[in-house]
């Protein structure tokens, strides 16, 4: 077999425990070359027990990294060192990020660092770049885009406007990979606004969790109406707590506490 041979082998053998017939040396060299081909090079890449070493020799190749495809898949690779995997994505366009955000094969720590490369970004992506995040993107990308409202607030004129960007807000609700932890967090935050806070109380899914409606009333936005719903379910003593660190009117937390011990059974004697 010729060293070619073994190359293309070696390449096309992403379960194999380790190349069959190529050393750690040769795959070096041949990561190096300049006339590498975008082909070969994501072939290589398809390989999970890529060494650490030809993967960081790889992203010194500049001609190999004219290609998109072949930075992506550097990026996306399991092996790939933390610092390489970051930088080339911050290079990455949006929805490039996102893929990379996604993939099964990306440790979690460079997961949390693109997401956050994503998430310093939402301020300059369009509309429709925001709505597609918030029902595509991660469970973390998905909650920065419920605070999408108050975020871009300031360039909000007229009702039409004020339609499209909340949109994007309730398209985030929607999305699967968002948790309860991540909606909790996100309407405690002072950037949280009221079209947010009415959104998830009147939400299909994430209004019936005992959790997040504590959260609720804790808000400084949740309607009477609301409080009252929420509040017939917590016992009076933890309301009491609970009430103590909101941010609610306080008539409305006036109003609640009277109801719930309108609502208590009296004191044995």
């Amino acid at each position: 077999m010729s060293k070619d041979e073994a190359l293309e082998e070696a390449a096309q053998s992403p379960t194999a425990s380790s190349p069959p017939t190529l050393a750690t040396a040769d795959l070096l060299r041949t990561v190096a070359d300049t006339a590498l081909t975008e082909e070969f090079a994501l072939a290589l890449l398809k390989r999970a027990d890529l060494p650490p070493e030809v993967i960081e020799q790889l992203a010194k190749n500049t001609n190999a990294l004219k290609s998109r495809k072949v930075k992506i898949a550097l990026a996306s690779h399991s092996k790939t060192p933390r610092h390489v995997s970051v930088p080339l994505a911050r290079q990455f366009y949006t929805f490039d990020l996102m893929k990379v955000a996604l993939s099964p094969t990306v440790p979690a720590d460079v997961k949390v660092a693109v997401d956050d490369v994503l998430i310093s970004r939402l301020k300059t992506v369009t509309i429709g770049e925001r709505l597609t995040l918030a029902r595509r993107a991660s469970g973390r990308v998905a909650a920065a885009l419920l605070l999408d409202v108050e975020t871009i607030g300031t360039k909000i004129v007229g009702a039409k406007t004020i339609a499209r960007e909340t949109r994007v807000m309730l398209a985030a609700l929607e999305n699967p990979r968002l948790t309860e932890a991540l909606v909790i967090n996100s309407v405690l935050r002072t950037a949280a606004s009221a079209a947010l806070v009415d959104a998830v109380a009147q939400h299909a899914k994430w209004s019936c969790r005992r959790e997040i409606r504590a959260a609720l009333l804790r808000t400084e936005y949740l309607s009477l109406a609301r409080a009252l719903e929420f509040s017939h379910e917590i016992p009076t003593p933890l309301l009491h707590e609970l009430l103590s660190a909101s941010h609610l009117p306080a008539e409305i937390k006036d109003q609640l506490l009277r109801e719930s011990q309108a609502g208590s059974p009296p004191a044995s004697g």
